[in-house]
Parts: structure tokens; sequence; C-alpha cells
């Protein structure tokens, strides 16, 4: 607060003592009072509205510098009104209260919306469940049922892209509260790694791709079924932009200090490489997702990175154009430090 600025507001009460001033003075000049009272009198009129100003701009002075200090100090913001001092006097206070019935009924506005975003969370789940059993119903129907049209590989395949679409679905609506639904275990990378080639089995062996793996008996902390579900979204990638002839995805793991990385390294179209640092965003697809019969999301990778960031694990990737694409997820050897 600028004294300038304050004293602006002070001058209907400066010119009010002008004015009551000068009558006093005139007052006590028709008594015939000396001139010495006259001016001890004035004084004393100056002296004490002088000092109430100097006493108020001083008290309002140091509150809205405090405060302004802590909304800039102050992360959430909208939590000034609860660490604010209760000031001595009215204008402040009437600011507190304004101040805090306005944080209260933000937070009122932000529950109701949080209810419905979590009603409709709830609704998603259970529709993805429950769509899951047709699925699973009609590859199983296909499964028993071999003939010249099930036998080709379009309709198994198309019955899987549903179930992975659900599925990222599902991971997506709960990737804002992993902490609810995970479960940190000492698992194994083999199977880790299994379990999201199993979810691949129909693709990979229709599109020919050849697996390696190599050293994965590294041992690490995690939750199973959100990594599974990472690097099948992977493999998927793997798949989807691989090259026409000699497909190959190689898995493996290395043990560096303190860390376990787990590298899947494809031999596919690549990535341009002005476009690699925008791989994580959300909805970013690039050149490879508007290829022609490739159609794209560019939900995959930015749930990837969402879920490790959630996990407290790293993942980065590496790639050069026609000739494959790395990408590594990185694992704390004491990942309990991280939760």
């Amino acid at each position: 607060m600028k004294f300038r600025d304050f004293i602006k507001e002070k001058m209907i009460l400066i010119v009010g003592t002008i004015l009551a001033l000068s009558s006093v003075e005139i007052l006590l000049l028709a008594y015939n009072i000396s001139t010495l009272i006259r001016l001890y009198c004035a004084f004393i009129i100056v002296f004490v509205v002088a000092l109430a100003i100097l006493i108020e701009y001083k008290k309002k002075k140091d509150y809205y510098n405090e405060l302004i200090k802590n909304m800039e100090d102050l992360k959430e913001k909208y939590l000034i009104s609860e660490i604010v001092k209760t000031p001595n006097f009215v204008e402040g206070r009437i600011l507190k209260e304004i101040l805090q019935d306005t944080g209260k009924s933000m937070l009122e506005n932000v529950n109701y919306y949080k209810n419905i975003q979590e009603d409709y969370k709830e609704y998603i789940e259970l529709w993805i469940h429950e769509v899951k059993i047709p699925i699973a119903t009609s590859k199983m129907i296909i499964e028993n049922n071999k003939n010249e049209v099930t036998k080709t590989k379009s309709i198994d395949e198309e019955l899987d892209k549903v179930e992975n679409y659900t599925e990222q679905a599902l991971f997506y609506a709960r990737s804002n509260a992993v902490e609810k639904d995970y479960i940190i275990n000492k698992t194994n990378l083999k199977e880790i790694v299994n379990g999201a080639i199993l979810k691949n089995k129909t693709t990979l062996l229709n599109e020919k791709v050849s697996i390696e793996l190599s050293n994965l008996k590294e041992e690490v902390y995690t939750d199973s079924k959100w990594v599974v579900f990472i690097v099948n979204q992977i493999i998927q990638n793997a798949i989807k932009y691989s090259k026409k002839e000699n497909k190959k995805i190689e898995i493996s793991s290395q043990e560096k200090n303190d860390k376990v990385i787990l590298y899947i390294k494809d031999n596919g179209i690549g990535i341009k490489k002005g476009e690699i640092t925008r791989v994580f965003e959300r909805g970013f697809t690039g050149e490879n997702g508007r290829i022609i019969g490739q159609k794209s999301t560019g939900i995959g990778l930015y749930l990837c990175k969402k879920l490790c960031d959630r996990l407290g694990l790293g993942i980065e990737l590496n790639s050069e154009k026609d000739k494959g694409t790395e990408v590594r997820i990185i694992f704390p050897k004491n990942s309990y430090t991280n939760f």
C-alpha cells in the first residue's frame, strides 16, 4: 500500500479538518483570544488528526502487505482465507469474512462437480466391466466354431482391438487415482512381459511378429497389473508401426546402480526426430498416426507416461526414422521409497 494512495482516500477527512480548523480560528478570533492559544489549538487538532491517519496507515499497510506476501507464497491460493490473520480494523474483518464465504462457496461448488465426476467414473468402470463379458463370450464362440469365416484373422483381431480400447478407457478413468487401486508386490519382470505378450498373442501370430526375450530374471517392486497394461500399450504400438517384413520386438532388462531398466525395442518405421519430444503428449499422433490404415488416438503413450509418473517409474523413448524405436521403463531398485 502506497502512502500517496492512502492519503487520496483520506482527502475528505483532511479537507473537513481544514474547514473545522478555520471555523475554530475564526471563533477564537472573535473572542480576542491570544495568538499563542489559537496556534496551540490548531496544533492540537492537526497533531491528533495526523497521528490518527498515520496509525491507520501503518495498521492497514502491515496487514495488506502480509496478505499480498501470503498470496504470492501460497500455492493453493484459494486457501488464503485460512491463513490470513483477523485484522484489528473493520474493513479488514469484513474482507476476511468475504474471503471465507467465497472460499466456502468455491469448495462446495468443487465438491459438487467432483461428485458428478466420481459418479461418471464409476459408471464408466461398471460399463467397461460389463462390456468385457460379451467380448470374451464372442471370442469363445469363435474359438469353438472354426469355419471359413471365423478362421480369418479380422474377426478375432477386431475383437482384440475392442477389448484393448475398453481396457484403455478403464485405465484412463482410473489414472487420476492410481494410489487407490494399486498393490505393490515383488514381481518378476518375466511374468509382466509374458502377461503383456499373452494379451497380443493373436495379433503377434497373424502379423508374424517375432519376439526375442532375454535376461528378464530381475525382480522389481510395483503393481504388476498396471505395468502389464503399460508394456501392453508399448507392444501394441510396436506392432501397429512395424514394417511389412521381418517384424521383430526385442525385450530385455538390465540392472544399473540402484535401478532396473526394462528395454522394449522394435525394428519398425520409427519416429521422425522432431516428434520424439512430443510422443507423451495427450492426443499427439504425429506423422505415423496419419498413415493410411494406421489410425491413432494419441492416448497410449500419454497414458503410459501418466501411469509411470503415478507409480514412481521412469519412462524414456528413443527412435530413429525407418530403423525402429526403443522404450525404456525404469524401476527404482528400492521402489517402496517412492510411495
